[in-house]
């Protein structure tokens, strides 16, 4: 897993294609998605925050901040646009931000209510999917041939067996 300063410096054309997705309709706007306690999944809408060079949530004590809290696993999905079924996913995992000076910097440049019980998360990324399906959208409406769909997938280097054992 990585940053989002190191997604984006991999693969600077897909980090600005679903940038663009989560932030189409002003700020953040996602599904975030976690794992429940009995190990099922749970979906919660959320304002994935870009601030210097990473991917934050802001969360209130909630059920998806106890399953982060618990189990840091999470794949974000974008918000649909209006004129299309594009969609950006990121999957990874969330590690609450424990710098105190990070996390004042963070609020205070995105306005955070001091007087709410939130915790910042960073969202590490694993996988990256962007994918275009064209003005007709996803599932045909009309009769006009439907273009194909255009997918741009990056996933994390993994670290080999060996480099593991050496690092430890």
């Amino acid at each position: 897993m990585v940053s989002w300063s190191e997604f984006a410096a991999a693969e600077p054309s897909l980090a600005v294609g679903i940038r663009a997705l989560l932030q189409q309709y002003g700020p953040g706007m996602g599904y975030l998605a976690t794992v429940r306690p009995d190990g099922g999944p749970r979906v919660h809408p959320v304002s994935p925050v870009f601030a210097g060079s990473g991917l934050y949530c802001f969360l209130v004590d909630s059920p998806k901040r106890r399953d982060l809290e618990r189990d840091p696993r999470y794949a974000l999905h974008s918000y649909p646009p209006e004129e299309s079924d594009d969609e950006a996913y990121l999957t990874g995992q969330a590690f609450q931000v424990r710098d105190p000076r990070a996390v004042s910097d963070i609020a205070d440049a995105l306005r955070a209510s001091p007087e709410v019980d939130w915790r910042l998360f960073e969202l590490s990324i694993d996988s990256a999917t962007l994918r275009h399906h064209g003005p007709s959208g996803a599932l045909p409406l009309a009769a006009a041939p439907l273009p194909i769909p255009i997918s741009q997938s990056w996933r994390a280097p993994r670290k080999s067996p060996r480099k593991l054992a050496m690092a430890s």
